[in-house]
């Protein structure tokens, strides 16, 4: 008798709710249309000197990626602060002149609520980012903006981690008034359509599935995707990852590298492009098993990707093809992914 593991194939929470991001996508750029154009004003009108995000797991990874956004977009420094500042420590942060950006999907987590109200008495303009429209955190904050992604019942987050980040694009378009990236975001929907049919199992899992980590790589914005791949490929798959800049893994980490240790390098459109699809054909030839999102590569294996057409957009469309790669996989490996061992939705942390 086989011992192998086999694929269940009945449709998962997971697999249905990453099919659902077109729609979610285009549901919450239509239905917090409003409130996004009202916010961005807000911050215009403010003229914040620096911003700062409240976040934590995929939460923060959205946040991270808006790090990016913000500082290439609106030339403004954004730092993270730690809920347990306020919510451990008890300390009040100096923040007149700044806007500060909390993200939650319940909304309802003690630290991150006592954060955006501590940012708030401390003089911050505060924007909640949210899936529950009547949450403690929108409560809370200045402006609330609903991400309209509607329920999700995997553990892991996908469609609100990706609604999330829309949301900030979104404020941000709106705030310095880039019209481009607001084109681009309307876009979206079709794009992530093509990145759900981009089949990424085919190529990775049978390399993967015979090793015990994996490294995944981005640089920029897309680095805030390999957090979340990261992540959601412990969360899902139970098998150990870790993220890296595509520079930083040059150092230290280059140590483990080899012939059994394989490597994810996610490349989005932008200026970065060049320099991960360098690093991942370094690593091939140093004999790794090395797969890319870029044609630029030479060496490492290219993957199938959806071309957005815009440097802020693009590093999205590579996180819903991993998604549905991870779901896969994670089904391969006889594992359900709505249920990921020891975890539960909503982590509410004091």
């Amino acid at each position: 008798m086989s011992t192998e593991p086999t694929m269940s194939t009945e449709m998962t929470h997971m697999r249905r709710e990453i099919e659902e991001i077109p729609l979610a996508v285009a549901r919450l750029l239509d239905g917090s249309g409003a409130v996004l154009t009202e916010a961005g004003r807000g911050i215009r009108e403010r003229d914040p000197q620096f911003v700062v995000t409240v976040a934590r797991g995929s939460s923060d990874h959205a946040a991270t990626f808006m790090k990016y956004a913000v500082e290439l977009t609106a030339g403004l420094a954004v730092a993270s602060v730690g809920p347990s500042i306020a919510s451990i420590y008890g300390a009040e942060l100096r923040l007149g002149g700044s806007a500060c950006l909390a993200i939650s999907q319940s909304g309802k987590s003690p630290d991150i609520v006592a954060m955006a109200e501590t940012a708030r008495s401390g003089g911050a303009l505060t924007i909640a980012i949210t899936n529950t429209a009547d949450s403690p955190l929108a409560r809370a904050s200045d402006y609330a903006i609903d991400i309209l992604a509607g329920p999700e019942r995997s553990v892991a987050a996908t469609k609100t981690f990706i609604n999330s980040a829309v949301a900030g694009l979104a404020l941000m378009a709106h705030a310095t008034g880039d019209e481009a990236l607001l084109a681009a975001l309307f876009e979206l929907p079709e794009h992530f359509r093509k990145a759900i049919a981009c089949d990424w199992m085919t190529v990775l899992s049978e390399t993967i599935e015979k090793q015990k980590s994996l490294f995944i790589l981005g640089r920029g914005p897309s680095a805030a995707m390999a957090n979340e791949a990261a992540l959601k490929f412990k969360e899902t798959c139970g098998m150990h990852a870790e993220a890296y800049s595509a520079a930083e893994v040059m150092h230290g980490p280059l140590a483990l590298i080899g012939p059994d240790f394989p490597v994810l390098a996610l490349a989005a459109r932008d200026a970065s492009e060049p320099s991960v699809a360098e690093a991942a054909d370094s690593l091939a030839a140093k004999g790794a098993p090395v797969f890319v999102t870029s044609a630029l590569a030479q060496r490492a294996v290219r993957l199938p990707h959806v071309a957005t057409g815009h440097p802020l957009t693009d590093p999205l469309t590579l996180i819903v093809s991993f998604y549905m790669f991870v779901e896969a996989f994670a089904r391969h490996r006889g594992l359900d992914p709505d249920t990921p061992r020891n975890l539960r939705k909503v982590t509410e942390t004091v």
